[in-house]
């Protein structure tokens, strides 16, 4: 539901970065077609095709994905029976989209009698009423942008500029500096348009590097998608962004497929089958990833609706697609949602799949951002998963500038982008394995709420690349610390002895200091920071400093 994933923007008076926007959306002018119907189909009979030969209808990156994972190929990998599709259409029926995975065709008719004696027919088991939409013709609107002064950050090494809460929160850096920056990796963004994604600096290195391999428009049956929403845009550019000291996203490297299946102007049950005829458009052309901002729940026409005891992960049609999706190899991560402020207050479809990697929102101080969607879902498991960044996040704006937008919709990409850098770390893993790795590395992952899921991940150490008990300087200098997370205090333990003194500081995610100590370490091999019980939880950096030597280490506070 892009009508509650568009981001709101609003003060941030934690940090003082004043930037007001109201978020543009190129807005299609479309009559709604009300007689359109999902046809679920019995079979897949008289079918052409064979899965003994999977190369006659499936690519071959699909068949290697497939051949990577140990995955079987399945009679729902077969094409829809042409034979089927010969005979709606001769029926008159005009085809809008279908789904081979579930088996499903959406039509459109004005022949009333036909739609009520349509399940007389021996192939069709069911039939839902999904109205659609058909565009007629678009007009570009733009909404008034005020930017004021955004206060300067220090730059990390690969200059992330105003991302760098967002990346160095989840410990991204440690990847990037590595060289994982998503290579050889590609990304299907399913969303609702990619408004100048063509022209935008953010995105010229993904064109120079011919890195955006093609687009695809599920809505109007086209290729073009740069003249839609910009909302699809600020997504791409957490990921994909690429201006350095502005904005550097968390899997610059990666390959990218633009898929448009959501129409803004309204929301009915049909745009569910464009998603699915995303998700399998992007299976075909070899995606290892999707990432999607979208979510449904509730519909312009109220007989579409979905309750909250529809959010079991088996229920909805997208949700259903997307669990397909995962089982033919491919990581899904989806947005909670911006409902928690809403009567809805839940997560929506399809982020109760359980095979879907749901994100939730916090802002650049940890801290649970209050619109990002809650679980469990109805049949009680963890969600969200975990959490990114989603307040204030930065982003790609439409005039080229960098601002800042609110949703879950941009803390799903960012983890979807350091996804892709922590699968190109571990190639071997299947989309699964991926989602426990992330998992576990979380902060609150030994206590999970329906809030923020585990938690905040650590790629870093997600991907062993930081030891998470001993840190070593240079000329083996050797600390431990411990607990973390904590809750009242941390041990520094110092494993060497040392004639030198030691300087140890705790910021705020922010860059905001807290503490400093500073003492000599002769005889004394534990140094004990206290009374942290009032900190608010969180992430935090702990830099130490002895002589010329310095560390720093992330830590997490809980309550």
């Amino acid at each position: 539901m892009l009508k509650n994933l568009i981001s709101c923007i609003i003060n941030m008076k934690k940090i003082k970065l004043l930037v007001i926007i109201l978020i543009t959306t190129n807005v299609s002018f479309a009559q709604v077609a009300t007689n359109s119907y999902r046809l679920y189909l019995t079979d897949k009979n008289n079918n052409t095709y064979s899965i003994n030969n999977p190369d006659e209808f499936l690519t071959p990156q699909a068949i290697n994905r497939r051949l990577q994972q140990n995955i079987e190929i399945k009679i729902n990998d077969l094409p829809i029976s042409k034979a089927y599709l010969d005979s709606l259409n001769t029926l008159g029926l005009t085809i809008l989209n279908k789904s081979k995975w579930l088996n499903t065709v959406v039509v459109h008719t004005t022949n009333q009698a036909l739609i009520d004696t349509i399940t007389n027919i021996g192939f069709i088991k069911s039939k839902q009423k999904t109205t659609s939409v058909l565009k007629t013709n678009s007009n570009k609107k733009s909404f008034e942008k005020q930017d004021l002064t955004i206060l300067s950050q220090n730059d990390e090494p690969l200059n992330y500029g105003y991302a760098t809460t967002q990346i160095s929160m989840l410990n991204g850096h440690v990847l990037h500096q590595n060289d994982y920056k998503g290579q050889g990796i590609t990304i299907a963004v399913i969303d609702a348009g990619f408004y100048n994604v063509d022209l935008l600096p953010a995105f010229e290195s993904l064109w120079d590097s011919a890195q955006i391999l093609g687009t695809k428009d599920f809505v109007d049956g086209d290729i073009e998608v740069f003249d839609a929403s910009s909302h699809g845009m600020k997504v791409l550019s957490t990921m994909g962004g690429n201006i350095s000291g502005e904005l550097i996203g968390t899997a610059p490297k990666a390959n990218y497929w633009l898929l448009r299946s959501e129409e803004v102007a309204t929301e009915y049950s049909i745009e569910e089958d464009n998603w699915a005829a995303a998700a399998e458009f992007a299976d075909s052309v070899g995606a290892d990833i999707i990432t999607s901002s979208l979510g449904y729940s509730e519909f312009d026409d109220s007989l579409q609706n979905y309750s909250y005891s529809d959010m079991d992960g088996n229920t909805t049609f997208i949700t259903k697609a997307a669990d397909l999706a995962a089982s033919k190899g491919i990581l899904v991560v989806n947005s909670a949602g911006n409902l928690a402020d809403d009567p809805w207050n839940y997560i929506s479809a399809p982020a109760d799949g359980d095979s879907v990697l749901t994100i939730g929102a916090v802002d650049a101080f940890a801290t649970y951002a209050t619109f990002s969607g809650i679980g469990p879902t109805s049949d009680g498991r963890i969600k969200p998963n975990v959490a990114a960044m989603g307040y204030q996040t930065a982003v790609q704006d439409i005039d080229g500038s960098i601002t800042v937008a609110n949703g879950t919709s941009f803390s799903a990409p960012i983890i979807a982008g350091m996804a892709a850098c922590l699968w190109q770390y571990y190639p071997e893993l299947n989309n699964m394995q991926i989602i426990q790795k992330i998992e576990e590395s979380a902060h609150q992952y030994s206590n999970p709420d329906y809030k923020l899921g585990y938690g905040i991940p650590d790629f870093g150490k997600a991907a062993n690349l930081i030891n998470t008990n001993i840190i070593s300087f240079a000329e083996k200098i050797l600390i431990r610390i411990y607990p973390n997370p904590f809750h009242s205090y941390i041990n520094i333990e110092l494993l060497q002895k040392s004639n030198e003194t030691v300087s140890i500081e705790l910021y705020s995610i922010i860059g905001e200091k807290i503490i400093k100590i500073e003492k000599p370490i002769i005889d004394q091999s534990i140094i004990e920071i206290n009374n942290l019980e009032d900190l608010p939880s969180g992430i935090y950096l702990l830099k130490i400093k002895i002589g010329d030597r310095t560390t720093q280490k992330r830590i997490s506070k809980i309550n």
